[in-house]
């Protein structure tokens, strides 16, 4: 199995987090006795300090930079990977992507209806390159401005509905996509640490929702409860 993580900002991480990729990794390592390894064409986290993706500071040194890879982005949605994921997929030979976009996309760039068209065009581009790859997605989480603004919070909505559409839609058993729940005990003010980005906690209930739909669907590792509160 060979993981590609895809998102945004929640995914990539800042200068000093742990990440939920690490979380992943560490439930992988306990719980998964298949081979796989972890590909991707990025390995650092987003600095704040020069608002770029050049920090190697993760809260854990020790994270080994081969499992560091990912495919995201501080400010990229489905909007920026979708022109990039088949490259992706093709030069780093991944099966199983786990993806975790749309709120900056809504935010900034497109509307619900753009941004679900935005996720047929990287799914059939993943295929492409890949056409037995699997893939979890995750819906939208509100943030603060999706409870401020009715609008967005709207949108937000419009946009969870339209991309379980497309997950029953694309899915086939040839290549299964499955959608992830939105992680459950989802609290703004302890999941996130500035009303959008994971707190260590929010960061491991990310990656139990992620863990949660491989085994459930697929029968990889085990349930995320184990190590959910470490």
């Amino acid at each position: 199995m060979r993981i590609m993580f895809v998102g945004d900002s929640m995914t990539i991480g800042s200068t000093g987090d742990f990440t939920w990729r690490y979380r992943m990794w560490q439930h992988l390592n306990a719980t998964f006795d298949g081979p796989y390894r972890i590909v991707g064409p990025r390995h650092t986290l987003h600095d704040p300090a020069t608002d770029a993706p050049t920090s190697a500071a993760y809260a854990d040194p020790g994270f080994p930079e081969e499992a560091r890879r990912h495919l995201a982005g501080w400010g990229e949605g489905w909007l920026h990977m979708a022109p990039l994921i088949g490259d992706m997929v093709r030069r780093y030979d991944a099966d199983t992507l786990l993806v975790s976009l749309g709120l900056i996309d809504l935010g900034f760039y497109t509307n619900a209806e753009q941004t679900a068209q935005n996720v047929q065009e990287f799914v059939a581009r993943a295929r492409t390159a890949a056409p037995h790859l699997r893939a979890v997605l995750m819906p939208v989480i509100p943030n603060v401005r999706a409870v401020a603004d009715p609008a967005f919070g709207t949108e937000c909505e419009r946009f969870n509905e339209l991309l379980a559409k497309a997950v029953a839609d694309l899915s086939t058993p040839a290549s299964p996509l499955l959608l992830a729940s939105e992680p459950d005990g989802w609290e703004i003010d302890r999941a996130t640490y500035d009303g959008t980005h994971p707190s260590k906690w929010g960061e491991r209930l990310l990656a139990g929702a992620f863990a949660g739909a491989m085994h459930q669907a697929w029968g990889v590792g085990a349930e995320y409860g184990v190590l959910s509160s470490r």
